[in-house]
């Protein structure tokens, strides 16, 4: 869970005074809502890989967002209404979102129309869709998650299993978050297609 996200929310909509954020569970300590948001979300990521969501379009992030946070936020699934930056670094105006989405949509069909056969140019485009979508940043808690899942959904049409979060190898998380918090695509894509091809994550 990250919430040391720097935005204006006068309302306090997303979080108490203290800054933890707003449950529905009502938990008011940040240590325990972050084990209680971890275990909830184990248990969908699990589900979603028995029953993986289909991707439609870069509206299903809030599909995947809905259905990973549902028990945990009322606005799972909501596009954040707050503007956001994280150590200096602004995240994508929400103003313009429906701009943002569209252009996704455009790389996730230049995704479908390259040859599963062809690894090299499949990290490519995966890497620069999870670029986008990072900055994109469209929710107030759960990006990284939701991100993750998403291109992991995407590599499955592929015939491709993706994991950038596995609980056996460290190195592959820390990877996937300098490339996405320095937008560093050619980090993205070597580490891509590294798993992609390794014969093991093949489905």
């Amino acid at each position: 869970m990250e919430n040391n996200y720097q935005y204006i929310d006068l309302n306090f909509k997303y979080t108490n005074q203290k800054g933890v954020l707003h449950n529905l569970a009502n938990i008011e300590d940040e240590k325990v809502l972050l084990a209680y948001e971890s275990l909830k979300v184990s248990k969908r990521v699990e589900e979603l890989i028995e029953n993986p969501i289909q991707i439609k379009s870069s509206n299903s992030l809030l599909i995947i967002h809905h259905y990973l946070f549902q028990d945990i936020y009322e606005w799972a699934g909501k596009l954040r209404t707050v503007n956001i930056s994280k150590d200096g670094k602004p995240f994508f105006e929400g103003e313009r979102f429906h701009l943002a989405f569209q252009y996704v949509d455009n790389l996730i069909v230049e995704f479908r129309n390259i040859k599963r056969t062809n690894k090299k140019e499949l990290a490519k485009k995966l890497a620069e869709i999870l670029d986008n979508v990072n900055f994109l940043h469209p929710f107030r808690e759960g990006n990284g998650r939701t991100q993750r899942e998403f291109l992991r959904l995407l590599a499955l049409e592929k015939g491709i299993k993706l994991n950038l979060n596995p609980p056996d190898n460290k190195s592959i998380y820390e990877r996937y978050m300098h490339g996405t918090i320095d937008s560093d695509l050619d980090t993205l894509t070597t580490l891509i297609l590294e798993q992609i091809e390794n014969k093991k994550n093949e489905v």
